[in-house]
């Protein structure tokens, strides 16, 4: 039993530096550019849509809480903080994800590919929006690290991978994970 809680006080002692070593090579990779990055919107209360759902009416959403404010404007610090460079970046149409967008980045533009698919309303466009997806990758200038403030269910669907609300996902051109790095709210 000695032994064993030997092994629990060092995987203890060393877990936090190896977080760091991790930190420290994602923000390598991300300062060298040529990466995608996904972006699932800060928290927002809740699970997907209102029936009353208007893509044009906030009220009608899902919407960031101050926690997700909060933790949209750390986004945002996290990638000033450590001069990371930004090609641009790309939010779905859902107002929770141009919230994250616009408060951690300021610019963005809105693409539908990454709008939601998680509700039957729109489900009939997964197979679409990943197309459409793809052909986009295919053409980007891989020079440049990119931003996509999206849904689970997309990156999901994309990295096959669940991220938590404000997590952000990096990856290659080639769709591989490299890390992820959650964001607290």
């Amino acid at each position: 039993m000695k032994i064993l809680n030997y092994f629990i006080i060092i995987f203890i002692c060393i877990n936090p530096a190896v977080k760091a070593d991790s930190k420290n090579i994602l923000i390598n990779e991300l300062q060298k550019g040529g990466k995608l990055v996904f972006i699932r919107h800060a928290y927002a209360p809740g699970g997907g849509d209102p029936e009353n759902f208007d893509i044009n009416d906030c009220t009608t959403q899902r919407n960031l809480s101050n926690s997700g404010r909060t933790q949209s404007q750390k986004i945002g610090s996290f990638f000033k903080e450590n001069k990371i460079l930004i090609g641009k970046v790309y939010s779905s149409e859902w107002c929770r994800c141009k919230e994250t967008a616009s408060i951690a980045f300021k610019k963005y533009e809105t693409k539908n590919f990454l709008n939601s698919f998680f509700s039957m309303k729109f489900a009939k466009n997964r197979k679409k929006q990943m197309i459409d997806f793809n052909k986009f990758i295919n053409n980007w200038d891989k020079n440049q690290n990119l931003v996509f403030v999206t849904h689970y269910v997309v990156i999901s669907e994309i990295l096959n991978y669940g991220p938590s609300s404000g997590e952000i996902v990096i990856s290659d051109k080639s769709l591989k994970i490299i890390d992820t790095l959650e964001i607290e709210y």
